[in-house]
C-alpha cells in the first residue's frame, strides 16, 4: 500500500526558512516520480518540485526556483522540500505526492510536475509565511 506522510508545516515570518518532510512507503523511488504541491485559498492546485530518479529528472516552479530545493533519502524513505527566503505569497496547505508513471494525463502539461498526474496523495500540512 502505497501511503506518504507529509509533516513539517508552521508559521514562519518572510525570509525564513522551513523544512517539510514526507514519510513514503509502499513503492519504490526508483519506480515512482515523487513530488510537492501546493494550493492557496482561491487558487488551483500547482506543483512546486517534482523529482523522478528513474530518469534523473528535477522540476521547480519559477516562483521557488532558487529558493526551494527537493531532496531524497531512500535509505529512510524519506522526501524533503527545503524552503528558504519564504515569501507571503507561498503561503498554501504543501502536499506531497507520488506517481506510478502509468499514465499520464491528457490535461498536463509537459512539465513532469502536473497534480492530475500523481496518484497517490498524503495529508497537507500548512505554511503560513507573515509579513
Amino acid at each position: 500500500e502505497v501511503q506518504l506522510q507529509a509533516s513539517g508545516g508552521g508559521l514562519v515570518q518572510a525570509g525564513g526558512s522551513l523544512r517539510l518532510s514526507c514519510a513514503a512507503s509502499g513503492f519504490s523511488f526508483d519506480d515512482y516520480a515523487i513530488g510537492w504541491f501546493r494550493q492557496a485559498p482561491g487558487k488551483e492546485r500547482e506543483g512546486v518540485s517534482c523529482i523522478a530518479h528513474i530518469d534523473d529528472f528535477e522540476y521547480y516552479a519559477d516562483s521557488v526556483k532558487g529558493r526551494f530545493t527537493i531532496s531524497t533519502d531512500n535509505a529512510k524513505n524519506m522526501v524533503y522540500l527545503q524552503m528558504s527566503s519564504l515569501k507571503p505569497e507561498d503561503t498554501a496547505v504543501y502536499y506531497c505526492a507520488a506517481d506510478s508513471l502509468e499514465s499520464p494525463s491528457p490535461d498536463c502539461s509537459a512539465s513532469g510536475c502536473c497534480p492530475n498526474e500523481y496518484n497517490y496523495w498524503g495529508q497537507g500540512t500548512q505554511v503560513t509565511v507573515s509579513s
